[in-house]
């Protein structure tokens, strides 16, 4: 009897996963425990791994991180539109989340649209709760249109 081969183990994460993970850590203590940007970025560094990143991945993780409360207000006037709830209401992880893929998709054009959906889908399956891959994957799926029309497969609204 022949046995159906071992799936692959998972490699490494890659490095801007992992800096988006970061990231997306930092930014919780300014959601939740309303840290300054400064206290946010100090957390940055001590996050476990992020010394280990590039400097690239690095520069990215802050670049994220400062522009996400930078744009805040922008970013959530621009998601607040797609929820069934007040933004506020959101969990704190998925708001981050939503946070992060919007200012990406607004701000790192470089970066195709497929990959900061999926980015931001994996995500939320690491931390945020069970179905929270598939909130964030519908508010931010409907946002590309008006922040990437021309990669997204669907009309503005």
């Amino acid at each position: 009897m022949t046995q159906a081969p071992a799936k692959p183990t998972a490699g490494p994460k890659p490095a801007r996963r992992r800096a988006r993970e970061a990231a997306l850590q930092a930014l919780y203590g300014w959601q939740v425990g309303g840290q300054d940007l400064a206290a946010c970025e100090t957390a940055l560094h001590e996050i476990e791994g992020f010394a280990q990143l590039r400097d690239l991945e690095q520069k990215f993780a802050i670049g994220l991180l400062r522009g996400c409360i930078a744009n805040q207000a922008t970013l959530r006037e621009q998601v607040t539109p797609l929820l069934d709830r007040p933004f506020e209401e959101l969990s704190p992880v998925e708001a981050c989340i939503l946070l992060i893929g919007a200012h990406e998709m607004a701000n790192s054009p470089e970066t195709p649209l497929r990959v900061v959906l999926n980015e931001s889908i994996e995500l939320a399956k690491t931390f945020g709760g069970t179905d929270g891959h598939k909130f964030v994957n519908g508010v931010l799926d409907r946002l590309a249109p008006t922040l990437r029309p021309l990669e997204s497969k669907r009309p503005a609204r």
